[in-house]
């Protein structure tokens, strides 16, 4: 079975079965906050049934996704575009970590501005971060090639293009 697994996701050494095993834990945290925000009333059984269902359910709609950007993303294995996703969740709770404390620190909250207002320009500060996070995190994981031409591409496509040019 192990072997399967292996061949499916062109794992050919041990150490890159880390990335499978930690797609899996997160997408079950995941799965239980989820399942938590709908349950917290039941009882811990209906919680933890309900977050089993959430997870083959996430887990059925990401393969579902990695079978559409298989041939979309250029990766070398299969194996990296689980590496390639785990970026992508850390960086962006990473850039609305960062973004809160900033935000603060500006004196911006909102009291004492529109909640519309507020909620923009949050949102701006975390774009900002995300883009330094995501080809920083990209290249702690090994795929800085992939996240700088991926940057570039969103760059462009906010009109920002001349910055990289």
């Amino acid at each position: 079975m192990l072997k399967n697994f292996k061949s499916r996701w062109d794992i050919q050494y041990n150490w890159q079965l880390l990335f499978p095993i930690i797609g899996i834990i997160g997408l079950s945290y995941s799965a239980y906050k989820l399942a938590l925000l709908f349950t917290k009333s039941y009882p811990f059984l209906v919680t933890v049934s309900a977050a089993l269902i959430l997870f083959f359910l996430l887990l059925k709609l990401i393969l579902f996704i990695f079978k559409k950007l298989e041939h979309k993303w250029v990766v070398d294995q299969r194996w990296e575009m689980i590496r390639i996703f785990i970026v992508f969740a850390i960086t962006g709770s990473s850039s609305m970590f960062i973004s809160r404390p900033i935000i603060e620190l500006l004196g911006i909250t909102k009291e004492n501005l529109n909640p519309i207002i507020y909620w923009i320009l949050f949102i701006i500060i975390g774009l900002i971060f995300y883009q330094i996070l995501l080809v920083s995190f990209g290249w702690l994981f090994g795929q800085f090639k992939f996240f700088w031409e991926f940057e570039k591409k969103m760059l462009k496509r906010f009109g920002l293009g001349k910055l990289i040019d």
